[in-house]
């Protein structure tokens, strides 16, 4: 059985619940599969949050420590959190606790100073994932671009993503403009690849101020998704990418909607 996760916004991004499995149409490859399993309740999540320590956060690390804990904050009894911090390396900054307490903690006491490595950081949460408790997963970056320090390079993480069934988050703290350094220039294009490949949605930040509403918002969107299950008609065991497009038939009198899932699995190996 392959599960897809799904996010459905309306032309002002705000999410759209209350929807029924007829509203969904699955593909695989191109062809129409049979949904054999449907549901939008809120299950708990393993979560792993990837937080920017490097030299250009000074101005920005208060705000953002108070984000990662309002995110925290909204959490589900059942769910499990840990935290990796990146400068010039990524290092594990709380392994999986349901603790929010602790989580907060280990925020408070880091400065920001160095380089970014911000690919060694996703890559380290990706790997921390596996170990999760829960079914559904899923990172959130919180980033104000680019990279310049890391050892993985940008075809390793994607690699890493598409086998990896999380999805990707982003609150980008992007300067106007792209910010004077090519690293974070091109942060926003990097993050926004990683997060649609996944089903998740990567989200920048014009005011500090908006980043614990941000925050929230990412919180709830992922207890607000729907599930669509369907058996692939393709059987084979040949470990190929699958490219998976899940399709709306809205009902009646609805605005256009926009639907964000995962772009593909890889099948099973022999």
């Amino acid at each position: 059985m392959t599960l897809v996760n799904v996010t459905v916004t309306d032309p002002y991004g705000r999410l759209v619940t209350g929807l029924e499995q007829n509203n969904f149409r699955m593909f695989e490859d191109g062809v129409e599969q049979e949904i054999v399993r449907f549901s939008s309740e809120d299950v708990p999540i393993s979560i792993g949050v990837i937080f920017d320590m490097s030299g250009s956060m000074v101005d920005k690390v208060d705000k953002s420590r108070l984000a990662a804990v309002q995110f925290f904050q909204t959490a589900n009894p059942q769910d499990e959190f840990f935290l990796v911090n990146f400068n010039d390396r990524a290092q594990l900054a709380s392994p999986f606790t349901a603790s929010v307490e602790d989580l907060q903690n280990r925020l408070m006491f880091t400065a920001a100073h160095g380089r970014t490595a911000l690919l060694d950081g996703i890559y380290l949460g990706l790997s921390q994932i596996k170990g999760a408790h829960n079914t559904k997963k899923a990172l959130l970056i919180i980033s104000d671009g680019g990279d310049n320090h890391s050892r993985y390079s940008e075809l390793d993480i994607r690699n890493y993503s598409k086998e990896s069934d999380v999805q990707i988050y982003a609150i980008g703290l992007y300067e106007v403009g792209g910010g004077p350094t090519v690293e974070e220039r091109e942060g926003p294009a990097l993050l926004g690849e990683l997060t649609t490949m996944t089903g998740g949605r990567a989200f920048r930040v014009n005011g500090l101020n908006d980043l614990p509403d941000i925050a929230t918002k990412i919180s709830m969107e992922l207890r607000n998704q729907y599930v669509v299950g369907y058996r692939p008609s393709a059987r084979a065991h040949d470990g190929k990418w699958r490219k998976v497009k899940v399709k709306l038939r809205p009902p009646k009198g609805l605005p256009p909607l926009t639907v964000y899932a995962r772009s593909g699995y890889f099948a099973p190996g022999h």
